[in-house]
């Protein structure tokens, strides 16, 4: 075999589990459940508000201390649009994006809905083009990333 031929390896995960959540995690998808609020940690050290929030900060190691709530908009960073079913997925096409909320320091990935994604390139252009969203949440929310999601606002002038 010739040293720089690449190989793949076929695999499949098909597997449960169990998440624990932890102290912060917790508090994190019990107020998307109570309180239909997103918070942050903020990092003692380097002022940074963490979002979804997390005990210890991800650039200085510190553990973070004070609760803030951010959003509900915020700025797409970045996105994509998904035409393949993976397991645990809405049926595509779907978008998954890369949200800052207002007041975060860091992004935090959901779904973006109320898109028409029929053409698919289209919907790429609109979703470039208008990078502010707003948070919404499920009539039930369940202490879950799915309570919420994210829809583009609609563009002011400029």
């Amino acid at each position: 075999m010739n040293s720089t031929e690449l190989i793949t390896i076929q695999g499949r995960w098909g597997f449960d589990y169990t998440y624990f959540a932890g102290e912060v995690a917790t508090r994190f998808f019990n107020e998307l459940k109570e309180n239909r609020r997103i918070m942050g940690s903020r990092c003692p050290s380097c002022k940074r508000l963490l979002v979804p929030a997390r005990s210890f900060c991800d650039a200085c190691m510190e553990r973070t201390t004070d609760w803030q709530s951010v959003g509900p908009q915020g700025t797409l960073e970045t996105f994509t649009i998904i035409t393949t079913a993976f397991p645990g997925l809405p049926a595509p096409p779907i978008i998954m994006a890369y949200v800052t909320l207002d007041g975060a320091d860091t992004a935090l990935i959901n779904v973006v809905r109320g898109e028409d994604l029929s053409d698919i390139q289209a919907a790429a252009k609109r979703l470039n083009s208008q990078p502010r969203v707003t948070v919404r949440f499920v009539e039930n929310p369940k202490g879950r990333i799915t309570d919420f999601w994210f829809e583009l606002l609609p563009k002011t002038g400029g």
